[in-house]
């Protein structure tokens, strides 16, 4: 089985628990993943939203330290992945790294920064967290606004960059903004379906559509307030999102942003080391192998092999 996972907030924990990235008590491991056959994942550095200005750029610098530590100490298990011929020469034995930020905070209002952080190795940029800062507004603020004069010059820097803009987390008005003003595909790394479970954090149909006719991505996830609410969300949850997003003609922009060491995820799946339990439950309900395996690695393969 093939992995390509959107969104993961490992980094953040090793980074907090002082655990290691090889074996630790998280969601990801690099020893757990050993038994996936291709494992691609993104992983983020995430900005808490009580980070701002220097804190935001100080925060960062320790997540970035600790993983140069833990890339150092791993370096014959870890691909870094920065190009399309990079993502090309992913082999069985390596896992492949996809370095992105969750919350332009770190910006702290400079746009050089963002070149600073293609060189790097950031790949992926979510524009916000749930707060606002000087991009736009995220989805928890009350009475958004849409993208700041800042921010559009930032979307536009990153495109330039070849930086893969997110908006999981944005709030409508930034979204709609950054739809009409991007020139490049963006994604939604980890978002569900608002039809499904009316979350503010997940994607009307509208929404979806647009990203797939951007050619974007949207990556289902594993979150259980985002899945029924938190109402003991199940495996079978995940597959409801998944449906509704196939039924609006997902087949291409579907991928999985599991959000593992992020949220609370349903019990079933208990890490990357059961993602195959996710896998093995749509093949059971009579989803076809072609289809399970672009979900799980293809779609998300093909798209940045595309666009880095």
């Amino acid at each position: 089985m093939k992995f390509f996972d959107l969104h993961c907030d490992t980094l953040y924990e090793i980074h907090k628990k002082n655990q290691e990235f090889f074996e630790n008590k998280c969601h990801v491991s690099l020893k757990r993943a050993d038994k996936i056959e291709n494992y691609i994942g993104c992983f983020a550095f995430w900005m808490p939203d009580k980070y701002r200005g220097r804190s935001a750029v100080e925060f960062f610098d320790s997540l970035y330290e600790k993983f140069k530590e833990e890339k150092k100490k791993n370096d014959n298990l870890l691909k870094i992945i920065e190009d399309s011929q990079s993502i090309k020469n992913i082999s069985n034995n390596k896992v492949g790294v996809l370095l992105g930020i969750e919350g332009c905070s770190v910006l702290n209002g400079d746009l050089n920064k963002i070149k600073f952080f293609y060189d790097l190795g950031i790949r992926i940029i979510t524009l916000t967290w749930n707060g606002a800062n000087e991009i736009g507004d995220g989805n928890a603020v009350e009475n958004p606004k849409g993208i700041t004069e800042f921010g559009i010059k930032a979307v536009k820097e990153m495109e330039k960059n070849k930086i893969i803009v997110d908006i999981s987390h944005a709030s409508k008005e930034l979204f709609y903004d950054v739809a009409e003003l991007s020139k490049r595909p963006f994604i939604a790394t980890h978002s569900n379906a608002y039809s499904v479970c009316k979350h503010k954090r997940n994607l009307t149909d509208e929404q979806f559509k647009i990203i797939k006719e951007k050619k974007g991505l949207v990556g289902v996830t594993f979150c259980k307030d985002f899945l029924n609410s938190g109402k003991d969300a199940k495996v079978s949850d995940i597959m409801k999102h998944i449906e509704h997003f196939l039924s609006l003609g997902g087949e291409k922009t579907l991928g999985i942003g599991s959000d593992f060491d992020g949220t609370d995820i349903p019990d079933e799946i208990k890490g990357i080391q059961s993602i195959e339990v996710l896998y093995e439950y749509l093949l059971r309900h009579n989803y076809n192998e072609e289809l399970v395996n672009r979900i799980f690695y293809g779609n998300s393969y093909e798209f940045f092999k595309n666009m880095l």
